[in-house]
């Protein structure tokens, strides 16, 4: 009898043990949640977006960092200085972890910025003259991503093999016909739209279009098309906070039919809902 008794009061001390463990993880993760979720965010249409989020979602408690071009989201995030962040695609995100030596999680999928042909000199592709200049972003990723859109606006032709932007970058180096002998010109992403009056054209982000007034559904010569696009901008976080119940309510709202249709309504067909793009 005694051992009988003795078995289940060892269990009885290993169980209160392990309620107060549990009451300390549930009192850290409460805690935990009512501090602020730190997003870094481009002022549009990131920003924009979490702060809808927030109004249809008042229980997440956001704080939207923006930052001045120049610093990199992806080291404050590594460093700690921010919980995610929500400007990048995937092709960026995996230069960005080679060249950081991190691995970053993405939590969410959210929108299409279509990148988009843009001139102040000229409405149609017809007028550029030979020897024409071409501004395009200055980075790897968007730098290939301007290559193949010039490429379906029948501007140029890239070398055989560079048929799938998500899998082949491409340079300059890369471009086999040309037919105007266009001059690219490699500038930062978010200094394209004032070289606008310097340039023939000018192949800018569509959150840095929408930044300097212009509409890409009107303005743009043309646009990226939505559909198979891979560089759908993404939420993405640490795999130290990837389970972190924000992260995981933050990531379920921006994937929302809510967000998708005031993302429809609210940009116009400048910026497209991944959703509307898989239909």
């Amino acid at each position: 009898m005694l051992k009988n008794i003795a078995l289940p009061v060892s269990k009885s001390l290993s169980f209160a043990g392990r309620l107060t463990a549990v009451a300390a993880l549930l009192s850290s993760l409460s805690a935990w949640a009512a501090e602020p979720l730190r997003v870094q965010a481009d002022p549009v249409p990131h920003a924009e977006i979490l702060a809808y989020v927030q109004k249809i979602d008042p229980s997440l408690n956001l704080k939207v960092i923006e930052i001045p071009s120049g610093v990199n989201p992806n080291e404050l995030l590594a460093h700690g200085d921010v919980d995610a962040n929500y400007f990048q695609h995937v092709p960026y995100l995996l230069s960005q972890e080679k060249a950081l030596k991190e691995k970053f999680e993405v939590a969410a999928t959210v929108h299409i910025e279509p990148l988009g042909v843009y001139s102040s000199r000229h409405k149609s592709y017809a007028e550029v003259p030979q020897n024409g200049t071409v501004a395009v972003p200055n980075n790897e990723t968007n730098l290939s991503r301007a290559l193949y859109l010039l490429q379906s606006q029948g501007l140029i032709t890239l070398k055989p093999g560079f048929t799938d932007p998500a899998k082949n970058q491409a340079t300059p180096r890369d471009i086999a016909t040309n037919p105007k002998n266009l001059k690219i010109l490699e500038v930062e992403s978010p200094q394209i739209p004032r070289s606008l009056p310097d340039v023939d054209l000018a192949v800018i982000n569509g959150n840095f279009a929408l930044e300097a007034g212009l509409s890409p559904a009107k303005d743009a010569l043309g646009l990226e098309k939505a559909k198979g696009n891979p560089y759908a901008n993404i939420l993405v976080t640490t795999e130290k906070l990837k389970n972190d119940p924000r992260i995981k309510q933050l990531a379920k709202d921006l994937e929302s039919p809510q967000v998708a249709e005031f993302i429809k309504e609210k940009f116009k067909g400048s910026v497209l809902p991944v959703a509307a793009a898989k239909s």
